[in-house]
């Protein structure tokens, strides 16, 4: 089926659908040295789709081994990068042509609805083509020097980079990882979720057929503890991208000093907020925008609005709209391109959810909307709402990564700022205001890597995400994240009159 869609072409699509299952090491699937499988689950079910290659430590001193020695070999490391270019947009071509069935793929894997699935999709392939594009348009440096000396500073890849994805957006995210790093000439080592790696081994299969040479891309499938832990432990891994919490961040960070001090970019937590001030022009579209920037992907989104600050003045007519706004947008099937919300990505974080609730209401915050998981088969819990939440409140603190907002108010701008910057992390930021002055202050004193004026998260391939605080240290997207994958060096020449 080629173009489904209506909810029954993507649920006959998904009864015809083989798994690839195997990791992807030198250039072919194989099973994992132990021979160990796990599960991956179906959200919206809680049935098994698949059991997995289980990789761990040595399968990942192999990939290792082999994505070495690739880099050395030059075959992708010195290739031109006009031709590493067409070979990358041969990719992304493939992806285009093999849309739907990867869109369809992170659904089931992890419970999101296939109308997100497929624009993650159109953004993984812009993603690779904006890489592609850029590798042969980006120069070196002359530096100012005397007549008798030159001096260059050239940009090359830093040799074998392991990118530990997330399962929340399960393709996009691999894309702001491998495309730039095998843009600028690395070899990459991908290790997807555990919870989410059926896209991930699709897109190994897509590589292969359009030209990345044996050992410059390959995907092993696993766990955190084990092949996680081995590629950050490793001493032929120069580079390590991740994307996920900031315990496992802070984590890997140590395993980079224990071995040989590897560059590591991370992208972790958020509790990102939404400032709202009463001269911000159609509240109800903006109190839809709130509502979109924490229940859209159930909430399992990084850069979520989780934290709603509301002046007083304009609190108890806006959250109104925010109800009403939250009451369309109850979840549903993932394979029905119908439904705004899926289903939790699985038991465990649905169970986490679901505890955050109940302290919530034990803290004496005011449940105004959902709070119960919903019966039937799968892990589903409709947009809730607390208002009255303080910055003391577990909920207004932790991250939940569920569908589940929490409503403060305030007075004064200058409570507003004081509030939103009163947290450990420091991913994004929003606010709404018609005042060019209010705008140009509080987007200065925000401390958050992204700040999202009279939107919620805005941007494309031409500029960073990431963020400061315990958010990270990384940049995904646009030219500066092909910095990260690369290395400066110094050429200085003495020239004889």
């Amino acid at each position: 089926m080629s173009h489904p869609q209506r909810h029954a072409d993507w649920q006959q699509m998904a009864a015809d659908r083989q798994f690839e299952t195997r990791a992807f090491i030198n250039d072919a699937f194989v099973e994992a040295a132990s021979g160990d499988t796990f599960e991956t689950i179906n959200p919206a079910t809680g049935k098994c789709l698949a059991r997995v290659a289980s990789c761990d430590a040595p399968d990942a001193e192999l990939a290792v081994g082999h994505a070495r020695a690739a880099f050395a070999s030059g075959e992708w490391s010195r290739l031109a990068p006009g031709r590493r270019k067409k070979i990358l947009l041969v990719l992304a071509d493939l992806m285009e042509t093999h849309r739907h069935e990867l869109a369809l793929l992170d659904t089931l894997d992890m419970g999101k609805p296939i109308a997100s699935s497929l624009g993650d999709v159109q953004g993984a392939i812009g993603c690779f083509r904006y890489h592609a594009e850029s590798i042969d348009k980006l120069f070196g440096e002359v530096a100012p020097t005397g007549d008798d000396s030159l001096a260059l500073v050239l940009r090359e890849p830093l040799g074998v980079v392991a990118s530990i994805v997330p399962w929340n957006f399960p393709l996009m995210m691999t894309a702001w990882k491998v495309a730039p790093a095998l843009a600028a000439g690395n070899s990459v080592i991908l290790k997807p979720s555990e919870k989410s790696p059926l896209s991930a081994l699709r897109l190994a299969e897509l590589a292969r057929k359009a030209g990345i040479p044996s050992g410059v891309f390959q995907v092993l499938p696993g766990f955190g503890h084990t092949v996680g832990k081995a590629l950050a432990l490793s001493m032929g891994v120069d580079c390590l991208s991740f994307t996920g919490s900031t315990q496992v961040g802070k984590q890997l960070m140590q395993y980079a000093g224990q071995s040989n001090l590897k560059k590591v970019y991370l992208e972790c937590g958020g509790k990102s907020p939404n400032l709202v001030f009463a001269d911000c022009k159609d509240l109800d579209k903006v109190a839809r925008n709130a509502a979109e920037a924490i229940f859209h992907n159930q909430g399992e989104v990084c850069i979520a609005g989780s934290r709603l600050l509301v002046e007083n003045s304009i609190r108890e007519a806006f959250v109104e709209k925010v109800l009403a706004a939250a009451e369309t947008m109850q979840p549903g099937d993932p394979l029905d391109p119908e439904s705004f919300m899926g289903a939790m990505v699985d038991e465990t974080q649905y169970r986490r959810v679901l505890d955050f609730i109940r302290q919530g209401v034990e803290e004496g915050a005011s449940l105004r909307a959902g709070g119960e998981a919903l019966k039937g088969d799968g892990w589903f819990i409709p947009p809730t709402v607390f208002d009255g939440v303080t910055p003391q409140m577990v909920i207004g603190r932790e991250e939940i990564f569920g569908p589940v907002l929490a409503i403060f108010g305030f007075d004064t701008e200058e409570e507003a700022i004081a509030m939103a910057n009163d947290s450990d992390y420091g991913l994004a930021a929003g606010f709404w205001s018609q005042d060019i002055d209010r705008i140009m202050r509080v987007t200065r004193r925000l401390h958050s890597g992204q700040v999202f004026v009279n939107n919620w998260a805005g941007g494309d391939q031409t500029v960073p995400f990431g963020g400061v605080k315990q958010s990270g240290n990384g940049r995904d997207k646009s030219h500066h994240s092909l910095e990260e994958y690369s290395e400066l060096k110094t050429v200085w020449m003495s020239l004889t009159p």
